[in-house]
């Protein structure tokens, strides 16, 4: 399995609205086009994280076709209102908020 963790700020009291916006973008079938296999937001003081988790190692490039997609786009304009940039003086792409993993366990 795959993990991405996307680090970011969050606008106060926005949880309920990015809540519904993934719970649209999940209703369809783009999780399924990227190999998503669970997403799960997170939120504290003011910080967003965005766990995802991937069928198989190849998340980041399933991802990458997907940017093109009308609904990709459209989910990614509107979060912008909600979702910015942990910093923006870094920020060129989503890669560029994505935590380095440096320890991970799994129970056998």
């Amino acid at each position: 399995m795959y993990s991405t963790l996307i680090v970011a700020r969050i606008a106060p009291g926005s949880t309920g609205d990015v809540a519904d916006l993934f719970r649209q973008f999940d209703d369809g079938d783009m999780p399924h086009r990227m190999g998503t296999r669970r997403r799960q937001l997170f939120h504290y003081h003011g910080l967003y994280f965005h766990l995802q988790d991937f069928d198989s190692d190849n998340g980041g490039e399933l991802i990458e076709q997907a940017k093109s997609d009308a609904r990709f786009i459209k989910i990614s304009e509107d979060l912008k209102p909600h979702i910015q940039a942990y910093d923006p003086q870094t920020w060129r792409s989503p890669a560029d908020a994505m935590a380095s993993r440096f320890y991970s366990w799994t129970a056998s």
